[in-house]
């Protein structure tokens, strides 16, 4: 009887395991199917969206799954984008090299912000966070004559084109920017999804009920956070290094507060602790914006507003919401 009973949560548990994944590999492809039907403006949106959305993606690694709400991810997004423009703006690099300068740039700062700040928590985690942040920010403007400050640099035509075999694209194109988006972004949930289900990702979520319980029972918590504030600031640094591919510029504004905060609207309006949560909220609100600044200058207001009725409505984000109420085994 026992062993029946196993062999049976064995099978319940493979099936929920290729449901999880058949349904993000399915948004996958409904995303590469979109490109063939959308219009030119929403094509070159949702190409945007995809690469913001894998920005929030690596926040909700951190908020969704280890608890820890972070004011500072700005830093590692906009280290992902220094290392990767200035590699290309004095240096020549092409795609490939400069994607890796950026990441490398990003887990580098993530491990040391993350030794120094993960010894706080709570609210003295969010300030400290915020703090280092707003030292790079100020950073990026003090050596203005190398980055750009304000006023940014733009790589339009410094960017050789991206060699891949037989092939040769450029990423100026716009079938070429989405589908690049499109990998990256799908390479973001796939890791967000393995990260998440596997023994590690049960440790951080054990992290987050109750850290003096996971320490009671023998993990070094500290060690698993700072392993997944590391692979979040280096998801958001990629997202950083593509968006300065993509769309041909970078700037100190992308290292501000503002860009802190996005990461954490867009994961609460779409879910925290989901993994498509992200991609809603990053949605949801790009267009929020776009649409109500089409009509008066105050649209932040209107955002504020609607941000205010969402989160109201769906307490636990969008796809909390539709998680807790149909497929509870959705991560």
């Amino acid at each position: 009887m026992t062993v029946r009973v196993q062999s049976g949560e064995g099978a319940a548990l493979a099936h929920a395991n290729r449901l999880v994944w058949g349904v993000h590999l399915a948004v996958a492809a409904l995303l590469l199917l979109l490109q063939f039907v959308l219009p030119p403006f929403h094509h070159g949106m949702l190409a945007r969206i995809m690469v913001l959305a894998s920005y929030a993606i690596g926040y909700n690694l951190l908020l969704g799954y280890t608890g820890l709400m972070s004011l500072g991810h700005a830093m590692f997004f906009a280290a992902g984008m220094y290392g990767t423009g200035l590699t290309v703006y004095y240096l020549g690099f092409g795609a490939l090299p400069a994607i890796v300068t950026g990441l490398l740039a990003s887990i580098a700062v993530a491990l040391v912000i993350g030794w120094i700040t993960l010894r706080t928590t709570g609210v003295s985690f969010l300030i400290v966070t915020m703090m280092f942040a707003q030292a790079f920010f100020l950073a990026t403007l003090y050596f203005n004559r190398i980055t750009g400050g304000d006023q940014g640099l733009v790589l339009a035509g410094r960017l050789p084109p991206l060699h891949l075999g037989p092939l040769t694209l450029n990423l100026a194109q716009p079938g070429v920017k989405y589908n690049v988006a499109l990998v990256v972004f799908t390479a973001c949930v796939l890791l967000g999804l393995w990260l998440v289900r596997s023994p590690a990702g049960r440790v951080l979520v054990a992290i987050r009920e109750n850290e003096e319980r996971a320490r009671l029972i023998g993990y070094n918590t500290f060690h698993y956070k700072w392993l997944t504030l590391t692979i979040s600031g280096a998801v958001s640094g990629l997202a950083g290094s593509t968006y300065t591919l993509l769309f041909s510029y970078l700037g100190s504004s992308f290292a501000s507060i503002l860009y802190s905060i996005y990461p954490l609207l867009w994961t609460l309006v779409g879910g925290v602790g989901t993994i498509i949560g992200p991609l809603v909220g990053a949605t949801m609100m790009t267009y929020v914006v776009d649409i109500t600044s089409g009509y008066t200058t105050a649209y932040l207001i209107v955002v504020g507003a609607a941000l205010v009725i969402l989160i109201m409505r769906f307490p636990q984000g969008i796809m909390g919401a539709v998680r807790a109420r149909w497929p509870q085994w959705v991560p």
